[in-house]
């Protein structure tokens, strides 16, 4: 089987996307063909930074670039006419947004296999005129998509979330029957595109205990109790709701192949607490599920405080690169039909 083409987005310029791609580009090439999607010249500024002995190599579309080990191939969108690192500004926003226009039509028609994206600044694309709170939004309205998650994925552990970038009372409004188990279905979908064959899928409460029996709460027994009943329905191994404070350490130890946490933080804290233990190096991959294309990320911001220092970790996009190279090729096989 051929390499995969990985489009990576470059991220917002004035953040630290240039740095970790330069930073990883040689050990990235290891997983797939990567090509860089952004400014050439602002590559070329982070290559300075980092100290880094890689050519870059400007290209029109994937098929004009070589994929050397020595040459970081970049389709230039030349967004960026000045560079200031650290600072929110409109142009970067722009930027940013077109970065991740482009990668969705070139994974659309088959240009790259999947994309992975660097952290945008919600900043300075708000001042850019956009509504989206990040990415995941953004890629579903492009591809219109209806039912679609956010998994995050760090080691042993992986959760999804029924809601993500809304307060939390609106969160907690947003857990239904029919919302829980349509984020089960895709968690199921995408832990197959992941090669899991026979998935678990495990689902937190939303309430202390799980409302523990109706003593603390009713959503537990109204709502996601029963989505989980439809789901075990469908032929789905699913099980839960189980109590919130327990079932992540569970999963975690491989009693199940994946948690649906009901909110943003609930499912994020168990995350950040294993992506940050490794002496301040953050990985971690964020996967957009539900999608007709592949998307990963990064699980970091943009890091304005040390961008251009080049001290920071490319961890987390190495790994998000190779869960994209890992589910394209899945994709590939079972199109074959040898998943058959």
């Amino acid at each position: 089987m051929s390499e995969p083409t990985i489009g990576i987005t470059m991220g917002d310029p004035a953040g630290i996307g240039p740095e970790v791609i330069v930073k990883g580009y040689r050990e990235l090439r290891e997983t797939a063909d990567v090509l860089v999607i952004g400014d050439a010249d602002v590559v070329e500024s982070a290559r300075e930074v980092c100290g880094s002995d890689l050519g870059i190599e400007r290209v029109g579309s994937p098929d004009e670039a070589s994929f050397r080990d020595d040459r970081i191939p970049v389709l230039d969108l030349d967004n960026v006419a000045e560079l200031e690192r650290g600072v929110v500004r409109e142009e970067y926003g722009e930027a940013s947004l077109e970065y991740i226009e482009r990668a969705i039509e070139l994974a659309q028609s088959g240009g790259i296999d999947a994309m992975t994206t660097a952290p945008i600044n919600k900043q300075s694309t708000k001042l850019a005129g956009s509504d989206y709170a990040g990415h995941t939004g953004m890629l579903a309205d492009y591809t219109d998509t209806e039912n679609y998650s956010m998994m995050l994925i760090e080691g042993p552990l992986r959760v999804t979330h029924v809601s993500t970038h809304v307060p939390l009372r609106e969160a907690c409004d947003l857990v239904s029957e029919e919302s829980v188990l349509d984020t089960v279905r895709v968690t199921d979908e995408a832990l197959r595109e992941l090669g899991i064959d026979s998935p678990t899928v495990a689902v937190a409460g939303l309430n202390p205990h799980a409302s523990d029996g109706g003593l603390l709460g009713e959503e537990d027994g109204a709502e996601i109790e029963p989505a989980v009943e439809r789901a075990r329905e469908e032929g789905i191994d699913a099980f839960g709701p189980e109590s919130p404070d327990t079932i992540y350490v569970g999963a975690a130890r491989g009693a199940a192949d994946c948690v649906v946490s009901m909110y943003h933080d609930q499912g994020h804290i168990p995350i950040k607490m294993l992506g940050f233990a490794e002496g301040g190096a953050v990985s971690g991959v964020n996967v957009t599920i539900g999608l007709p294309i592949i998307r990963t990320s990064v699980d970091h911001g943009t890091a304005f405080d040390i961008a251009g220092e080049g001290i920071a970790s490319e961890k987390s996009l190495l790994d998000a690169v190779e869960v994209a190279s890992g589910m394209a090729r899945e994709r590939t096989r079972v199109e074959a039909g040898e998943g058959v």
